[in-house]
């Protein structure tokens, strides 16, 4: 089971973070077995782990890791056109002019506290204490490339178009990111920026990095139609949270690994999640098929198959997805493997951060490797329960937030591979210093909005997370639609919590 582990650092907030980035770089340096993300943030040093590295045993390693002082980073400057939407409104709740506002924020020579939220996303500070303003009270619902934002303390510049609440003073005329060079990351934390006014035109948006190969060696699968959002997808990518970058792969891992276990193949190897409407697909040669997972049927030449079995597709022969009324995501394995480009050790796509993307009519599908496999092979699939969800405590646990949370179902107002946003009773929440956001955390918004956090969530955010999806019912969560409810109950670990 996968566990995390919050290490926080008292002592000055430079003090606390060098100590959180000398951790992470010398655990990340020599990985131990088990560890899945090491994610520094201002004062603290989130760890996930498996359950063959236990908890006492990491905690004794951290405790005699000579973590070496942080080399001094690299100095950047960073040109800017001050033109941002919010200048003028910073500048009035602050009494200052725009021009004012403009020559305090480039004066000071930031430090590169944390990278997160999105890839390549830097959090620098400290802005100058008359310019610390808090948050917009409505996050925007997209904010442009390569804005340069403050809040708080806190400034920062956005790689990619994302939401964000943060108030906006210009725009960089330099990417910060772009998954197509070298090396995709202008920034590391410890580096130093200093903004210098500028006129000029921002450069374009990154493009999306293309991880299926245009031409595979082994070509199996013509891409009719592509479905609603579909995916190929791994186990997901580990050890890329101190660069903001998500973690990906399947929503339902219960699901993708059966799908993977019917045609024989490791249970990482990529394969396609499907949501909602799966693609049409052509065989292009004789290749055995296995699906798992719920929200629809395959049907081979008009015959439905039953989830839960392996099936061979002759060569000319068209697979189809009949949609079901329950459930969402399903799981398509090829015998052998899809084959795909990796971006720093994972196929799976990184759609936040510009990596990979959904198919498109056209795709060629490969497989890695020639696989000889006899179709017919079921696994039992267990119809989908009722959505129980247990919970556990979370970073910023609060009881009161735990009664909320457990006293009427909550329903999907609107959900993502990011996460999902509950319509319930109001959770008791609010803002802090960002943090590393755990897979599964329940965010609860200064509005009292509940958010779950999935697969592709930012990998740091400033908002309260009083608890904790179970990670064996994270996979359950992948199957809710909207409009559908859930309830929340406590895991039997916190019985007499709430009494």
């Amino acid at each position: 089971m996968r566990k995390g582990l919050y290490l926080r650092f008292g002592g000055s907030l430079e003090e606390g973070n060098l100590r959180a980035l000398a951790l992470a770089r010398a655990l990340l340096e020599d990985p131990p077995k088990g560890l899945l993300d090491a994610v520094p943030a201002y004062q603290s040093l989130y760890l996930e782990f498996t359950e063959p590295l236990k908890e006492a045993a990491l905690l004794r390693r951290l405790a005699r890791l000579e973590a070496a002082p942080l080399p001094e980073g690299k100095e950047v400057e960073i040109p800017v056109l001050y033109q941002g939407e919010d200048l003028e409104e910073v500048a009035r709740e602050a009494g200052l002019s725009p021009e004012e506002v403009v020559r305090l924020h480039a004066a000071p020579l930031y430090r590169v506290y944390a990278l997160g939220f999105t890839p390549g996303f830097p959090f620098l500070g400290e802005v100058d204490p008359r310019l610390r303003l808090p948050r917009r009270p409505r996050p925007r619902p997209r904010v442009a490339a390569h804005s340069v934002a403050i809040a708080g303390f806190q400034t920062g510049i956005y790689p990619l178009p994302s939401p964000g609440g943060w108030r906006i003073l210009g725009r960089a005329l330099v990417a910060v990111y772009d998954p197509h060079r070298a090396d995709p990351f202008l920034l590391r934390p410890n580096d130093r920026v200093r903004f210098r006014p500028a006129q000029g035109v921002p450069p374009p948006e990154p493009e999306p990095l293309d991880l299926l190969p245009d031409l595979p060696r082994r070509p199996v699968l013509r891409v009719e139609e592509p479905g609603l959002l579909s995916l190929v997808v791994d186990e997901g990518r580990f050890l890329g949270g101190h660069l903001g970058l998500a973690r990906s792969g399947p929503l339902d891992e219960r699901s993708a690994r059966r799908a993977n276990a019917l045609v024989g193949n490791p249970r990482g190897a990529p394969l396609l999640e499907l949501t909602l409407s799966g693609p049409v697909l052509t065989a292009l040669e004789d290749v055995v098929l296995g699906f798992a997972g719920y929200g629809m049927v395959p049907v081979r030449e008009g015959e439905p198959l039953p989830p839960g079995q392996s099936f061979l597709l002759r060569r000319g022969q068209t697979l189809r997805f009949r949609p079901l009324r329950e459930g969402v995501r399903g799981y398509l394995a090829v015998a052998g493997g899809i084959e795909a480009r990796r971006f720093l050790g994972s196929a799976s796509p990184d759609l936040r951060g510009r990596v990979g993307r959904p198919l498109r009519p056209g795709d060629l599908l490969g497989v890695q490797e020639k696989r000889p496999v006899r179709p017919g092979y079921a696994l039992f699939q267990p119809p989908l329960p009722p959505f129980r969800v247990r919970l556990l405590k979370g970073p910023q646990y609060d009881l009161e937030a735990l009664r909320v949370l457990t006293s009427a179902p909550f329903t999907l107002a609107e959900g993502d591979r990011t996460g999902l946003r509950l319509q319930g009773p109001p959770v008791p929440g609010g803002e802090g210093v960002s943090e590393a956001t755990p897979l599964g955390g329940v965010q609860a918004t200064p509005g009292g909005e509940a958010i779950v956090l999935l697969n592709d969530k930012g990998s740091l955010g400033g908002y309260a997370k009083p608890a904790l999806v179970h990670p064996n019912d994270l996979w359950l969560l992948a199957q809710v639609r909207v409009g559908e409810r859930v309830t929340f109950v406590l895991d039997p670990s916190l019985r007499g919590e709430l009494r």
